[in-house]
């Protein structure tokens, strides 16, 4: 064989499984076709939207600081010069990621690829295009794509994705965002804290479906007290241009109504990226992927965006690594494999406020047969909170019994980004509510709100059942 492991994709799993893959002394070899290196977080993901989130906010803060003395509400918005700044940083950032890639530890093919069998692959472009190539193992990483509407007539009228939106540099009046999910919005609060009307159309009863639903109920309270419309159980029935925008039509509670905007946002989801690689020449089925993040063959890995199931950073990196690993061990015939651990899996929303989350939601945690104790607290009862004006939202802890376990929690506020940080770390170690009650936390600190549910827990702990 050519290589011990070859890896397509040099997104955030593909780049840090050859990494590691080279560390092991593992002849490995990467292959990427995109014009553009650094994956989907650096280059339309992750990175640009926070950078435009982070122009955003300090807009909406600046037209809403009256209360603290400041007169700033006629700021003006200059987007070129917002979007500018998204580029710059973008660009450092992918420039460091492809001198990463270019280093010269390990081939890279500037090609796309295809299997032939299931330890040959063809490179399908570029400049070594129609060479073969062969591994004893492989890692399927080439992440995800945006999936194309289905709704009757959007696509005839146009309409802005989370690609398009992170170029635009006219702000629309007015938008409909269809999908309650977390591009859907985060882009609905960019809109939003930027000046545009904002109305969002889900499909599932709550936003963020799968999320903590005492959560996701206490981030639209949130957001509707902001000023956005959301419309939760609709199903949208075609799309369609006016003389002044584009028209959207949903069924919502029996009843047809129609809504119209200058802008519409699509956000329904996205799909893997496995159209052309030939899965099916070489067998490979990515529809169960195991433990081992292997396909149904032993010898193809797979990690990211591409297998999911959830779409973000450190876990894409965590099943890269987790292949690479078990990569080495089957060149070693070493069959022990290691498995992933979602039991601390993270999800952070950067809308504001924030949403944030670890470990089993309460429905996750029945679900899972556990016996639970629950509790929360508002922010607008607690101190730092109050004087930073930020009292939207609450806390949450999922813990276990009679142990006192955490399971996990969740928190709609702010900075819930770095709030969560700390439950995390303490589910790493299997904590319990009483070793969060024993660590020291500095007053007046947002993080000080998580003691007072743990507290709650651990006196329900010490009463009677």
């Amino acid at each position: 064989m050519d290589f011990d492991l070859l890896i397509i994709g040099a997104g955030s799993a593909g780049y840090n499984g050859a990494s590691l893959a080279h560390s092991l002394g593992l002849r490995v070899g990467l292959i990427d076709g995109a014009a553009e290196l650094g994956g989907l977080c650096i280059l339309r993901g992750c990175m640009p939207s926070k950078a435009l989130l982070a122009g955003a906010n300090r807009f909406h803060q600046a037209r809403h600081s009256q209360s603290f003395g400041l007169q700033a509400e006629n700021s003006t918005l200059d987007l070129p010069t917002l979007v500018a700044r998204k580029d710059e940083h973008i660009r450092d950032f992918a420039d460091h990621r492809r001198s990463q890639i270019l280093s010269g530890r390990f081939p890279f093919f500037h090609s796309y690829a295809i299997f032939r069998d299931a330890h040959t692959i063809e490179l399908t472009s570029g400049p070594e295009i129609g060479r073969h190539l062969t591994a004893s193992t492989f890692l399927i990483a080439s992440g995800s794509e945006l999936a194309p509407p289905t709704l009757p007539g959007l696509s005839d009228i146009g309409f802005a994705h989370s690609d398009t939106v992170l170029q635009a540099t006219r702000l629309p009046a007015s938008v409909v965002v269809l999908g309650g999910g977390a591009v859907a919005l985060e882009f609905a609060w960019y809109y939003h804290a930027l000046g545009s009307r904002v109305t969002i159309l889900q499909r599932s009863p709550l936003l963020l479906k799968g999320s903590d639903t005492t959560a996701a109920l206490a981030l639209r309270v949130a957001l509707e007290k902001s000023g956005i419309t959301v419309h939760t159980g609709t199903t949208l029935q075609s799309a369609s241009g006016t003389a002044t925008g584009k028209k959207i039509i949903y069924l919502q509670n029996d009843t047809l109504h129609e809504i119209e905007a200058e802008e519409i946002f699509y956000a329904l989801g996205r799909r893997p990226r496995a159209i052309g690689l030939g899965l099916e020449s070489a067998n490979i089925d990515l529809a169960t992927i195991r433990p081992t993040q292997q396909t149904n063959l032993d010898h193809v890995f797979s990690a990211g965006d591409i297998v999911g199931p959830y779409e973000v950073v450190h876990l894409a990196i965590a099943q890269a690594e987790i292949a690479v690993r078990n990569a080495a061990r089957l060149l070693k015939h070493d069959f022990a494999l290691e498995t992933i651990d979602y039991r601390s899996k993270l999800f952070v929303l950067f809308t504001h406020p924030e949403l944030a989350q670890v470990g089993f939601t309460e429905q996750e945690a029945l679900d899972a047969g556990h016996d639970i104790l629950t509790a929360t607290h508002p922010f607008i009862d607690h101190g730092k909170s109050l004087v930073m004006g930020e009292t939207d939202g609450l806390v949450k802890i999922v813990a276990a019994r009679p142990t006192g376990e955490i399971l996990g929690a969740s928190v709609v506020g702010p900075e819930a980004s770095s709030l969560i940080q700390e439950i995390t770390t303490l589910m790493h170690f299997h904590g319990t509510v009483r070793d969060l009650l024993t660590l020291p936390h500095y007053h007046p600190t947002l993080s000080e709100i998580w003691t007072y549910p743990a507290e709650e827990i651990a006196d329900q702990l010490q009463s009677p059942a």
